[in-house]
C-alpha cells in the first residue's frame, strides 16, 4: 500500500478536528497504547502552544488521555529560532561543512549555516574540537561525538535544510528549548492534559521534558512513541495523542 493511500485509511476526523489513526502499540510492560496523530495548520513563529491543545486536542480527548508535542513547534512557539537573515556565515563554517557528513535522519553538519549556527552557540574552539576527535574515530564506527562534545543541545537544532517539504525550514533554524518541564507543567495547568515534549525522528526518540504530574513513565513514554507517530513528513502531524488503554 502506497503512503498516501496508507495515510488515507488512517484518517479520522471528530469535531472538526482531522487525526490519523497511528495503531495500537505494546510496551515492554504489556501495557498498551493508542496513538493518534492530530493534524493542524503550519505553526508559526510566536503561536500559543495552549490555544494549540484547545484547538487540536480537547475536542477529541478523553480522561486518561496524555499528549506529545514536538520540539520543533515548541520552538517556533517560544521564538527559540535563527533566521539566515540574522547569522554571518564566517570562513570556517563554510570549510568545515565541505567534510562532514549527513547524520542519520538526513540533517547534519554538512549544512553550512547549521554549522554556523553551532560555533556561535558553542564557540569556535570547542566546534574545532569536536570536529577533530569526530574525524578521529568516525573510521573506527564510533558515531556521535561531535554533537557529545559540543553540548548545549546543538543535536536538537532543526532548520536551515535545503531538502525540507516546508519552504519555512529552509531559510529558519530551530532550537529545542532550555526549559523542558516548565513548558509542560505551564501548558497542563492551562489545557488539564499531561504534556510531554519529544524531539522524535525515525531513528530517535529523544524526551525533552515532561509534567510533573505525567502518569507515564520515562519507559512507558519511549514504548508509546518508538515508531516516531508524528512522522517525518509533511503531514502536519506535531502532536499525538496518547491514549493508555486499560
Amino acid at each position: 500500500m502506497s503512503d498516501s493511500k496508507n495515510l488515507e485509511s488512517q484518517r479520522r476526523e471528530e469535531n472538526g478536528v482531522v487525526y490519523y489513526d497511528r495503531g495500537t502499540l505494546e510496551g515492554r510492560n504489556g501495557r498498551r497504547y493508542d496513538r493518534y496523530a492530530v493534524h493542524t495548520h503550519f505553526v508559526e513563529v510566536g503561536e500559543d502552544p495552549n490555544e494549540l491543545i484547545r484547538r487540536y486536542v480537547l475536542p477529541i480527548s478523553k480522561p486518561g488521555d496524555v499528549v506529545s508535542i514536538t520540539a520543533k513547534v515548541m520552538a517556533m512557539c517560544t521564538r527559540n529560532v535563527k533566521t539566515m537573515e540574522e547569522m554571518k556565515l564566517g570562513f570556517f563554517a563554510k570549510f568545515m561543512a565541505r567534510f562532514a557528513g549527513i547524520n542519520s535522519t538526513g540533517v547534519g553538519m554538512h549544512e553550512p549555516y547549521k554549522l554556523q549556527l553551532v560555533i556561535d552557540m558553542c564557540g569556535l574552539p570547542r566546534v574545532l574540537l569536536a570536529a577533530a576527535v569526530s574525524a578521529v574515530t568516525r573510521p573506527f564506527g564510533i558515531k556521535g561525538l561531535f554533537y557529545k562534545i559540543c553540548g548545549k543541545g546543538v543535536g536538537g537544532i532543526d532548520g536551515f535544510y535545503f531538502r525540507s517539504s516546508f519552504e519555512r525550514y529552509k531559510t529558519l533554524a530551530l532550537i529545542n528549548p532550555d526549559n523542558p518541564v516548565e513548558l509542560c507543567n505551564a501548558m497542563t495547568k492551562a489545557t488539564g492534559i499531561p504534556t510531554v515534549i519529544m524531539d522524535a525522528n525515525d531513528i530517535d526518540q529523544n524526551q525533552l521534558g515532561k509534567c510533573d504530574t505525567f502518569p507515564l513513565t520515562d519507559d512507558e513514554i519511549q514504548d508509546a512513541m518508538r515508531d516516531n507517530p508524528s512522522g517525518q513528513g509533511d503531514e502536519l502531524t506535531p502532536i499525538i495523542l496518547i491514549r493508555p488503554l486499560a
